[in-house]
């Protein structure tokens, strides 16, 4: 349990934009128990990691991934010890059309649809694993023609959820609500088709002296935001 603070601080965090709702969610419990303020600032974390590098003034940053907190902290730019793996992802093919997937890949193999939406590999650690799913399924050439790049997860959501494309390979938390698939069809693909998406939360050097900043990266680990975390789809160590 958190005690209210005497003088409430703002704490500035920059997230994974696949984590945004289940953050949204975590951070309202943190305020209502902590008196605490959370900026939340959602998008690629490669361009987070970029402004991290310039000065960006972030205290916290919530990674799609592992590899760019790893080169923050090798180059003393976060905490050291305080990097952790805060939730581990899952991907899904998804339509916002009822029916038009089986829960399979017959419709990916199949070849019809007219586009398939997929994050940026360079930016995102999402379009990395939908590239490998692809790979594995040796579909890559056949539908490379019809790939729609997203900069971020969230715009490859909004591609497919606008019907902009027929297909697109989203964040399962994307499209769970109470633990259940909230509308559309989906294949919610086997974990050994991609590597895994481990997510990390680093505290900045910024935040340092930061006794919010830090109660929120303990907050993610508690009972209460992990029970938050795997409502959406995730899982976590």
């Amino acid at each position: 349990m958190l005690s209210p603070s005497t003088y409430a601080e703002e704490v500035y965090a920059a997230v994974a934009s696949n984590f945004t709702i289940a953050m949204k969610d975590i951070a309202k419990q943190y305020e209502e128990e902590s008196g605490n303020k959370v900026v939340l600032s959602f998008g690629s974390s490669g361009k987070f990691f970029a402004q991290i590098q310039n000065g960006a003034p972030f205290q916290v940053f919530l990674s799609a991934d592992e590899n760019k907190p790893d080169a923050l902290e090798k180059a003393g730019l976060i905490v050291t010890g305080t990097r952790f793996t805060y939730a581990i992802g899952a991907l899904a093919l998804w339509s916002a059309k009822p029916d038009f997937i089986d829960n399979n890949d017959a419709r990916l193999k199949s070849g019809d649809f007219n586009k398939l939406a997929l994050a940026n590999p360079k930016l995102a650690p999402y379009g990395v694993a939908a590239t490998e799913v692809l790979e594995e399924l040796g579909l890559t050439e056949s539908t490379k023609s019809k790939w729609v790049m997203g900069e971020n997860i969230s715009q490859t959501y909004q591609f497919a959820s606008t019907g902009n494309t027929d297909l697109g390979f989203v964040a399962l938390s994307q499209i769970m609500s109470e633990g259940r698939i909230a509308k559309g069809s989906s294949w919610i693909i086997p974990t050994d088709q991609y590597s895994p998406i481990r997510q990390d939360a680093v505290l900045l050097k910024s935040a340092e002296n930061s006794t919010a900043a830090k109660e929120l990266l303990d907050y993610l680990r508690s009972d209460k935001a992990r029970s938050i975390i795997h409502s959406y789809g995730y899982k976590t160590e």
